[in-house]
């Protein structure tokens, strides 16, 4: 579990730096120019690697049994999550919509996650990950002020990212197949 505490504290530490310290992250920026780039790079591939190492390894510690039926809502919830995260590179109407689509496709991914997963180690991993997300948000605006909303742009770009959701929301589906089976009734 320390291995995984440790991850999700790198992915916070490596993400909120920016906001919680800038004079820093400036001082960092300015001696190592694009160079500083890749040192947070390589602590968020470091943190998931943490982070990955430490859910395998983690002892199973039952939080609270989910039903049967929050699969179907996970399923469901997932395909919203890799919407938002596509709205976020969106060209069509519903760039316009939110102002951060990405950290609410990861706080719907995180939810999803903690709806079929009752362990310590899930609650750890996908509800430490989803409160960075809420409190990035909370970050941003502070500090950004007022949101300037784009200007909306043509629905064949809405058609777009729906039909290019689905199709990675597949492949997300296969792969984790191969690893936990994400559908109802076990695997095929």
């Amino acid at each position: 579990m320390t291995l995984l505490i440790l991850g999700v504290a790198l992915w916070w530490g490596a993400h909120v730096f920016k906001r919680l310290a800038p004079a820093p992250r400036a001082a960092l920026q300015e001696r190592l120019g694009d160079g500083s780039k890749g040192v947070f790079a390589v602590l968020l591939l470091g943190s998931i690697v943490l982070m990955t190492i430490g859910y395998r390894q983690a002892e199973f510690v039952n939080v609270w049994f989910p039903p049967a039926w929050t699969t179907h809502l996970n399923n469901l919830l997932m395909l919203f999550a890799v919407l938002l995260f596509g709205l976020s590179s969106s060209k069509g109407r519903s760039r316009a919509w939110l102002r951060h689509p990405m950290l609410l496709g990861f706080i719907t991914w995180a939810v999803a996650h903690l709806l079929v997963n009752g362990d310590l180690a899930s609650v750890v991993l996908f509800g430490g990950l989803g409160m960075w997300a809420v409190l990035s948000i909370f970050l941003i605006n502070a500090q950004d002020g007022a949101w300037n909303r784009p200007e909306p742009g043509p629905i064949k770009g809405d058609i777009r990212v729906m039909v290019i959701s689905l199709v990675v929301f597949l492949v997300i589906a296969g792969i984790h197949a191969i690893f936990v089976w994400p559908f109802p009734g076990g695997a095929a």
